[in-house]
């Protein structure tokens, strides 16, 4: 027989082979082929692998055989060894030591043993006074850190007055329409001893400069206040949709935070790179690893063109990760992610600064995965997702509300959020060692694959011309929407069980939600007639003209470290003292941006 006959006869024997997976894109050493003939053939022989969490006939390959997936669609083999690492694969330089240079093991040497992560729970509703209750209550209960929901109008700039306003007020989170309302927010609390995160994107410069008047009428130095804005524009145009400005004019406000906060809030982080509003939207994990990461790639870019030294922003620059229901999964692209961003800020940045090249997290779990139907099984999908992110590294956790899909969490269950990651590091034990699974075949190279797939990302968007390009040609929004809807195809197809909704199904009663009414709406509006009759009008419009003028200016570099003179902040910090209201100040720049119409793109 032919020697090409012998080969293609040896190739489909091996195809046909229950244990045929073992050795494709791999070389099992002698001992794992013996256990793979001997043992392991002999058991699939008598009883053939079934899918977990699929109905049956479903996720088979093209050989009959079961397909083990994650839910991105990623193959899970069946066994992992060293085989399944590079041949070169060594511990200096695929792994390293925690804190310690790629950083893949997490960016402190002594993981949680010396510090825990924050526990900074997301929480916003209603008005101003009640939020502050909720944020009090949760300090109280062993929260460290809080994080600012804000309502619709807010984060897209409206008062809560204006027409477009109406049914959304205090609805999705607290209603922020002035100084004084950030003032009854933190009323009672120190911001000095306090981390504070804000998710708000669009007028993210606007809520930062009323949290720093509120700091400075609290008698705080700005120097000594920490805490974070999102202040995310680019995630808005791939997945949320909450923007306010065409892409250009948004970069440049994103910017102005970057070159004021380097010189007077060196402990605030100015921007939060979000991935998780990505994943919400359907993408998968290392979707939203390459998109969010390269987001920070273009906002650097951005800031060097105005002249700003990576080293001197670059401390500031931190992420915000999902924590999806795919245990591994997650561990690993929260691991690839600390290594990708040492690489990127050391080789195509060359940072010099070793805080510059720390990647530091945030993360949150995903709401997305908590469905309205049974929802008490939520609690136990937030603590996997929560568990996760711990194993990950996280630097601070936010757990979701087992009523998530239903409205705005109760105290209870805000409080069992809360007490979930207490459970995660007091009682699990594992806390106690640093990167517990550092050096697991199976999370190591899932760790591999999550880079290797995200530098194949960047290279086509670079070549798209950066992230806002890629944007307007629609490239990252497409992806995420074939993934949101192959995901959705594979739910609806039993390919993947979401228990409770897709089997396990049950007959339920109504639960009890937290539900806002229409009277909060009617106090901010009375507020902000008061307001506005107290305070000097002409002031308000002659520090509105000063932005309006400001924000018309091309923006140069600042010299001898101060911040260019047409940078935005000042100019609305001063407006913010007067007390302007977010839809004033977001008008003014409506006036001279103009606002972002999404271009459909087939």
């Amino acid at each position: 027989m032919p020697e090409n006959k012998l080969k293609a006869n040896l190739r489909k024997a091996v195809a046909e082979s229950p244990i045929s997976d073992v050795f494709e894109d791999r070389h099992p050493d002698a001992s794992e082929k013996e256990w793979a003939e001997k043992t392991l053939a002999p058991t699939l022989n008598r009883t053939p692998e079934k899918p977990i969490g699929a109905a049956t006939g479903t996720n088979l390959d093209e050989n009959g055989r079961a397909r083990f997936s994650t839910i991105s669609n990623a193959p899970i083999r069946r066994l992992y060894t060293q085989a399944d690492l590079p041949a070169d694969w060594n511990y200096d330089q695929y792994l390293g030591y925690p804190g310690q240079a790629p950083y893949t093991r997490g960016i402190h040497s002594t993981g949680y043993r010396g510090k825990l992560w924050t526990m900074r729970m997301f929480s916003g509703f209603a008005s101003p006074e009640e939020t502050n209750q909720r944020y009090k209550y949760l300090l109280e209960h062993g929260g460290g850190g809080l994080s600012v929901a804000f309502d619709l109008p807010t984060l897209m700039g409206y008062d809560s007055d204006h027409p477009a306003s109406e049914g959304e007020v205090g609805k999705c989170g607290v209603a922020i329409d002035s100084l004084e309302d950030m003032e009854i927010l933190f009323d009672g609390i120190s911001l000095e001893n306090v981390t504070t995160s804000m998710t708000i994107n669009s007028p993210a410069s606007v809520l930062w400069a009323m949290y720093l008047v509120v700091a400075e009428k609290q008698g705080a130095e700005w120097k000594k206040i920490s805490g974070t804005i999102q202040n995310d524009i680019l995630k808005e145009y791939i997945a949320q949709k909450e923007y306010i400005y065409p892409p250009a004019p948004s970069m440049r406000l994103v910017i102005d935070t970057f070159e004021f906060g380097s010189k007077f809030t060196p402990r605030f982080n100015t921007i939060s790179i979000s991935g998780y509003h990505i994943r919400e939207a359907g993408s998968t994990a290392l979707q939203e690893l390459a998109f969010t990461i390269y987001d920070g790639v273009e906002y650097v870019e951005w800031a060097r063109r105005r002249g700003l030294e990576v080293d001197d922003f670059g401390p500031r620059l931190s992420f915000f990760f999902n924590a999806h229901n795919d245990f591994f999964e997650e561990i690993a692209k929260y691991r690839a992610a600390r290594k990708i961003w040492y690489r990127l800020m050391k080789d195509r940045f060359g940072a010099k600064n070793d805080r510059t090249r720390l990647m530091r997290f945030h993360t949150q779990t995903a709401g997305v995965s908590l469905p309205a139907q049974q929802p008490m099984n939520n609690i136990a999908r937030v603590a996997l997702q929560a568990l996760a992110a711990v194993l990950g590294g996280t630097q601070s956790l936010h757990t979701d509300a087992y009523d998530e899909a239903l409205a705005l969490p109760t105290e209870e269950a805000a409080r069992i959020a809360l007490r979930t990651q207490q459970i995660i590091a007091f009682e699990s034990g594992v806390a106690q060692a640093v990167d517990p699974l550092g050096g697991s075949y199976f999370v190591e190279k899932q760790t591999l694959d999550m880079e290797k797939g995200a530098f194949e990302y960047f290279e086509k968007l670079d070549q798209m011309g950066g992230m806002v390009k890629a944007i307007e040609r629609g490239y990252p929004q497409k992806e995420v929407a074939e993934a949101s809807y192959q995901y959705q195809r594979a739910v609806e197809a039993n390919e993947k069980i979401t228990v409770g909704v897709n089997d396990f199904v049950i007959e339920e009663g109504s639960p009890h939600i937290l539900y806002i009414g229409e009277s909060v709406a009617r106090t901010q509006e009375k507020k902000l007639n008061i307001l506005r009759s107290r305070r000097s009008s002409e002031e308000v419009q002659r520090r509105l003209d000063a932005l309006k003028h400001a924000a018309a200016k091309n923006p140069t570099a600042g010299s001898n470290g101060n911040i260019s003179e047409v940078n935005t902040m000042p100019y609305i910090i001063d407006a913010v003292r007067a007390y302007a209201t977010v839809g004033e100040i977001c008008e003014a720049l409506r006036q001279v941006y103009g606002t972002y119409t999404e271009i459909s793109v087939t």
